[in-house]
């Protein structure tokens, strides 16, 4: 029957009309979360103007969504497996939706925190579902090309995001950033209607919810008390974080796999990924507040000064992938986090005053270079850290990663920089606290190079089957990624594992 046989020839091709559909689906599902990892910062200076909240309420606005995103999203991806990826990534985009609007109508700084928690479970079912809905779908000599268009368009979004939310804030106002999802809803689910479904049949047993419930926890509980500056719930959040890890250990079926970080190369390459994404997360949550209530810019012109980064990426990341391909790692690696972290001290000048063409455009302009250099480099680096069989589950570990990394740099660097309560209105003390907050992501910039420099091999070979230790297969090629073009500051591109479903 066709649920007992594999599926290796059916699909749809990128070129047909349905795989037209597919793939539209997916970039627009997607393109709502990425779009949203840019277009929400621009706007926070409003919203705390508008809602009269301090600084905390800010940082928890971003790290609320950021909190159940990454807690979930390795969930997300089984969830789709086993109930199907239609109709999880269906659920994910009325859901998103759903609390996009919650998000709009928020009367209050409380209100609109929890609902971006809500709006961040929606993103852990739409994201890593986008992704498999594509695998699932196309035939298997199409699923690269797919791979490659919906990470090239869905990167279309996150460009546009500071330059369409600084429009909307300026124009209708800020509560439409989270409006502007229904729209893009309303053509996912048109799109979806004759997508076929499919799962995976070989997937039993229960999930591990104890073990997103504990992880859940353990970075809330450290996030609040950064954020809060409260010892004890630090404790008790390093406590859950060890029950999680003892969970992990023990569960038949775990979230978070431990014995993948028996490989030296994967175990540094996410510890590489932390200060990279740390640095990333911490410059772009201050920056538009340093150009908006600093400066004096309008949040349209602050999100377009930035635009120079996303741009750089999405021409520049395929070809720096290809020469990390000749080269290796390490050198762009080492070099482009060297470049970005010179970026952020070019960043040191930008004081009001000061012109956009002297200031903050050469600093954006050498980031954007430096980010684009190791970006590529890195998902091949965690790639070929693990046996190909296991490449969706290093990556989805990857991504969640740099999510955790931009949610602790939002928590605690307002406390390492001396930013709180209402500071953030007042244009001298934001200027001071982004020039120390800069010199401090700079450093983490210079740690992942040096973490690098000394981890990360000059020549790639794919891990070998069944020796997640670092073993290697000698003569073997390491798997490149197939999202070529990515400029997602975010988050490193998500990768599909290897296709294994079976036909409904």
């Amino acid at each position: 029957m066709a649920r007992q046989e594999r599926d290796h020839g059916a699909g749809v091709a990128v070129r047909e009309p349905a795989g037209r559909r597919v793939l539209g689906a997916a970039v627009f599902g997607s393109g709502m979360a990425m779009l949203d990892g840019t277009i929400v910062t621009v706007a926070l200076p409003r919203i705390g103007a508008d809602l009269d909240v301090p600084l905390s309420d800010l940082q928890w606005t971003l790290n609320a969504y950021m909190l159940t995103l990454a807690g979930l999203i390795l969930l997300g991806g089984g969830l789709g497996d086993r109930y199907g990826r239609r109709r999880v990534f269906v659920i994910g985009v009325v859901w998103f939706t759903l609390a996009s609007l919650l998000c709009g109508i928020a009367p209050n700084g409380n209100a609109l925190i929890a609902a971006r928690a809500l709006q961040g479970v929606g993103g852990a079912l739409l994201t890593p579902g986008s992704l498999a809905l594509i695998q699932a779908t196309f035939r298997p000599g199409e699923r690269a090309k797919a791979v490659g268009l919906w990470s090239g368009l869905g990167g279309v979004a996150t460009a546009c995001g500071p330059f369409l939310g600084g429009w909307l804030v300026d124009g209708p106002g800020w509560r439409w950033i989270f409006f502007i999802n229904v729209p893009f809803a309303l053509v996912v689910l048109l799109l979806t209607r004759g997508v076929p479904e499919s799962r995976d049949w070989d997937a039993s047993g229960r999930f591990d919810v104890l073990g997103a419930a504990l992880a859940a926890l353990a970075l809330g509980g450290v996030t609040y008390a950064l954020i809060q500056r409260t010892v004890w719930v630090a404790a008790v959040g390093v406590v859950v974080g060890a029950l999680f890890v003892l969970r992990e250990r023990r569960a038949p079926r775990p979230m978070l796999p431990l014995d993948v970080f028996r490989s030296r190369l994967f175990t540094a390459a996410n510890l590489v990924t932390l200060c990279l994404y740390a640095a990333i997360g911490g410059v772009f949550f201050l920056l538009p507040t340093q150009l908006q209530n600093g400066l004096g810019y309008s949040a349209l012109t602050a999100g377009v000064a930035t635009l120079p980064t996303t741009l750089l990426m999405t021409a520049l990341s395929g070809p720096a992938g290809a020469l990390a391909q000749r080269i290796g790692p390490r050198l762009p690696m080492t070099v482009g986090p060297l470049i970005a972290a010179a970026g952020l001290l070019l960043l040191h000048r930008v004081h009001p005053g000061g012109s956009y063409w002297t200031t903050i455009l050469p600093g954006v302009v050498v980031q954007g270079l430096g980010m684009s250099l190791f970006v590529a480099p890195l998902t091949a680096t965690v790639l070929a850290s693990l046996e190909d069989r296991r490449a969706g589950v290093a990556s989805g570990v990857n991504n969640a990663a740099a999510r955790v990394a931009q949610l602790f740099a939002v928590a605690a660097l307002p406390l390492v920089i001396g930013l709180s309560t209402d500071d953030y209105r007042d244009a001298g003390a934001v200027d001071a606290a982004f020039g120390r907050a800069v010199l401090v992501c700079a450093g983490l910039m210079a740690v992942g190079a040096l973490v690098s420099w000394f981890t990360v091999p000059g020549e790639l070979v794919q891990a070998e089957k069944g020796r997640p230790d670092g073993g290697r297969q000698g003569g073997e090629r390491p798997a490149a990624p197939q999202c070529r073009t990515h400029c997602a500051v975010s988050s490193p591109p998500l990768e599909p594992g290897p296709h294994h479903d079976r036909a409904r």
